[in-house]
């Protein structure tokens, strides 16, 4: 396990852990934990024993219940900007992981929180969750990405009532809208979590990360360019070794032995 004052990496069967560790803060993400954050997904990302990341955080109650409100109180304009830069770069990095990513949201998460639930590729909640963006209330909008994703995941009018009204919604009404991917009893996460996780490193390794890759680029690219894209990718699979055994192990009723090349 790799350890550092705000954040914790476990790595068991090509899964890693990571766990936002401040839970007498509710995990509130200040200036430090979020290049922390930064900096574990980073190492991972390097890490060829490492297939998919689970990211979680610490304690019950909450997931991440947002950015750390005293250090955002003494922010100018200029400040304000470069505090908004370094969150979306550690959470840009987050999405365009080239592994899966699985947002196991364990309470709340609010504000930063659910932006970083955002940046993930999944997100499997605990019934006892609870979602929102309650930035206007505090007089300022989401400023990791909130105002991007939220629409594109949900739809904008779905989006603009949360972000405009601040408002929190359960685990079941963020499970309706789309908003995350499966709702599990909080004792059942971790596992839940995992299970799934485990289920996608079954695939491909190289079609995993140029799925990603594709889904990525479709998010922002005209239909015709991410079409263009996702041939050419599909055309580079072709001449991998994992395609051949896929293909191979499929004819022969078997189970593939992919080795990521």
């Amino acid at each position: 396990m790799a350890e550092t004052e705000f954040i914790t990496t476990s790595i068991q069967d090509r899964i890693a852990t990571v766990t936002i560790n401040r839970p007498d803060k509710l995990n509130a993400l200040n200036a430090a934990t979020i290049a922390a954050l930064h900096d574990a997904f980073r190492a991972l990302a390097a890490d060829d024993d490492v297939g998919a990341a689970i990211l979680t955080g610490a304690g019950a109650k909450a997931f991440v219940a947002g950015a750390d409100i005293a250090e955002l109180a003494t922010m100018d304009p200029l400040s304000g900007i470069r505090v908004s830069r370094r969150g979306q770069d550690a959470f840009r990095f987050i999405e365009r992981m080239r592994k899966p990513v699985l947002a196991a949201v364990n309470g709340f998460a609010l504000g930063g929180g659910l932006e970083l639930a955002l940046a993930c590729h999944l997100r499997i909640a605990a019934a006892t969750a609870r979602f929102g963006l309650p930035e206007v209330k505090l007089g300022i909008i989401p400023g990791y990405g909130g105002t991007v994703r939220l629409p594109r995941l949900v739809g904008r009018g779905r989006a603009l009532e949360l972000i405009l009204s601040g408002e929190m919604i359960d685990a079941a009404e963020a499970y309706r809208i789309g908003l995350v991917n499966h709702v599990v009893e909080p004792d059942a996460l971790l596992e839940a979590t995992r299970s799934l996780a485990g289920r996608m490193l079954a695939n491909g390794p190289v079609a995993l990360a140029l799925a990603l890759e594709s889904v990525d680029h479709a998010q922002s690219a005209p239909t015709e360019q991410a079409l263009i894209l996702e041939s050419d990718l599909f055309g580079l699979l072709a001449g991998t070794d994992d395609m051949r055994e896929g293909m191979q192990a499929f004819l022969e009723k078997r189970v593939p032995r992919f080795r990521g090349r």
